[in-house]
């Protein structure tokens, strides 16, 4: 199989698909990999690299996504990218289609076989492509909530974790998943005071346990959730519905009760948010006030570090690379339920019921369009 690994093109995206050590396991399978020029770079992964490794350096993306039976990305394709959409690509990377209905619409006509990072499932039914990326998001959440808390960034003016003699900053974290943990862990390690939220008792139950009891536990609802929103300096949503869109946890009305000055970090806002009053943001352009409230909902908040970011991600998703170039797509996902799961369209259907639901669409199951 010819793999194609382009740069990215979308807003400071700095990360890449495939490392050098990848790219030799595949040669050495007996595939061709096409890396466009500098497409590591950015990720501190020379050119120089991918050659020592086997890759064939090109010039220029029309031509890796002209030749490649399968692109390998990290992040979905911009709308300069719909052109080179065709039925025999087979395309891997994160999707996110659920609030992208002319992603969906373009990868449909093109008949793609689009498999979405974020949907493979493993055998413990968890999402092992999406956890590498929810782990920095989580950590990098709070060091980005941190300093927008600073009056530089119009914040309150807060040292997250205080000094002696002054109380520490209030941070609320909605969601217990990977998101959430992981920024809890960081908040709580850097002195602040913490309390996560989350609809799924078990999970508080766990959270608790995880952290010796040192966070505050609160049992997800509308009256707790305005509540806890209204203490908080700092508010991170993580709520994550597998490739659906994120249900609108804090209201705008919750907002407008917020502390002026206080921050808020959507992490949800790849599949729409969890916060009511969100919209996507970009690295060149990354935050905006509503009601006094600082907002960072950039949707690719892990290229901010794209050497870690490249190599946890990688670690992840080059296992399932290499097996669809060694079987096909067609073999791997009649073979793997788990890479079935990450079907989201298919010979020009789309293939994932969360997202027809989000957008109000019809879907078939990949299992009847194969």
């Amino acid at each position: 199989m010819i793999i194609g690994v382009p740069r990215e093109v979308k807003d400071h995206e700095s990360r890449v698909g495939v490392t050098p050590a990848g790219v030799k396991a595949l040669t050495e399978a007996g595939h061709t990999v096409l890396v466009e020029h500098n497409a590591g770079q950015l990720s501190a992964l020379p050119d120089d690299d991918y050659q020592s490794a086997g890759a064939e350096i090109v010039g220029g993306s029309p031509d890796i996504w002209r030749l490649a039976n399968m692109v390998v990305k990290v992040k979905e394709p911009t709308e300069k990218e719909y052109r080179y959409f065709r039925p025999d690509l087979l395309l891997f990377t994160y999707l996110h289609l659920a609030p992208l209905t002319d992603l969906t619409n373009a990868l449909v006509d093109g008949k793609v076989t689009g498999i979405a990072y974020e949907t493979v499932r493993d055998r413990a039914n968890t999402l092992p492509l999406l956890t590498p990326m929810s782990e920095v998001a989580g950590r990098l959440s709070v060091q980005i909530g941190a300093q927008y808390l600073t009056k530089e960034h119009g914040g309150r003016g807060l040292l997250l974790g205080g000094v002696p003699g002054v109380p520490p900053a209030s941070v609320c974290v909605i969601g217990g998943g990977i998101v959430g943990t992981n920024a809890a862990k960081m908040a709580l390690g850097m002195g602040a005071k913490v309390t996560m939220l989350d609809n799924n008792l078990n999970r508080l139950r766990e959270i608790d346990d995880i952290f010796n009891g040192r966070i505050f536990t609160v049992a997800s609802n509308s009256y707790n959730v305005a509540a806890a929103t209204a203490e908080a300096d700092l508010v991170i949503g993580g709520v994550l519905i597998p490739g659906a869109a994120a249900p609108k946890i804090v209201t705008r009305a919750m907002v407008d009760r917020m502390k002026r000055g206080a921050v808020i970090v959507d992490v949800a806002i790849d599949q729409g948010g969890c916060i009511e009053t969100a919209r996507p943001t970009t690295h060149t352009d990354p935050s905006f006030e509503v009601s006094g409230v600082i907002h960072y909902c950039v949707t690719n908040m892990p290229a901010a570090v794209p050497n870690t970011s490249t190599h946890a991600l990688t670690n992840a998703t080059f296992p399932y690379v290499l097996r669809l170039a060694n079987h096909g797509a067609k073999a791997a996902i009649e073979s793997d339920p788990g890479i079935a799961e990450g079907v989201n369209t298919y010979a020009g259907h789309l293939t994932y019921a969360a997202v027809a639901q989000a957008q109000g669409r019809d879907w078939k199951p990949v299992a009847n369009v194969l």
